[in-house]
């Protein structure tokens, strides 16, 4: 074998490992992000989970307010489809957009809710629902995290993806698409746990 044949083959051989570690470097990304978004969907079911436990305690209390709590109710319900959904693929940018807009929707749901407690001193005092708002505050802020991680692996993959050379190989390896960040209409509300104070 002649050395130019040697050479050809070294570089081919490189080339070829060098592609196999893009390959495994995109996987592990992707199911980085799926990890994270793992961790959403924990911390999202227990905000859902709590949320009946919340108005089922305020209903007693806020009879006259039938539309404020059948409105927390079906936001939870949007939500909690939309979250079955973007967990089923976590890549898909249309799913975990529509949960964000569902999420929103339900925080402007309970951001009314908290309103409405406000003229209900009884209600604030009632110790059952001090320990709800407890329990929700602590999994808003668990939200807050396990979405910021998410959306920081989004970032990293989408980054790793886009840049060169791996962006020449990502398509062929059947990453085309980006991945989506999970965001919430308003930001602000999204990333501080609603104020509810008894």
């Amino acid at each position: 074998m002649e050395l130019s044949s040697i050479i050809v083959l070294v570089v081919i051989a490189a080339l070829l490992f060098y592609g196999v570690g893009i390959y495994n470097k995109l996987v592990s990304l992707k199911n980085r992000n799926e990890n994270a978004f793992a961790q959403i969907e924990v911390q999202l079911k227990r905000r859902h989970e709590l949320i009946p436990n919340l108005v089922e305690t305020a209903r007693g209390y806020l009879k006259h307010e039938r539309e404020t709590l059948e409105a927390v109710t079906v936001a939870r319900n949007t939500a909690i489809s939309d979250l079955k959904a973007a967990a089923s693929n976590p890549s898909s940018a249309t799913a975990i957009g529509k949960l964000g807009r569902a999420e929103s929707a339900l925080n402007g749901a309970l951001g009314r809710f908290t309103a409405v407690m406000e003229a209900y001193p009884d209600l604030k005092a009632n110790q059952n629902m001090m320990q709800l708002n407890e329990e929700l505050s602590s999994t808003e802020n668990k939200v807050a995290f396990a979405r910021q991680a998410f959306n920081d692996s989004v970032t990293n993959y989408n980054i790793y993806k886009q840049s060169f050379p791996p962006v020449l190989l990502a398509g062929f390896f059947g990453h085309r698409a980006n991945a989506q960040l999970l965001e919430f209409a308003d930001s602000d509300a999204a990333q501080v746990a609603p104020r509810i104070e008894f």
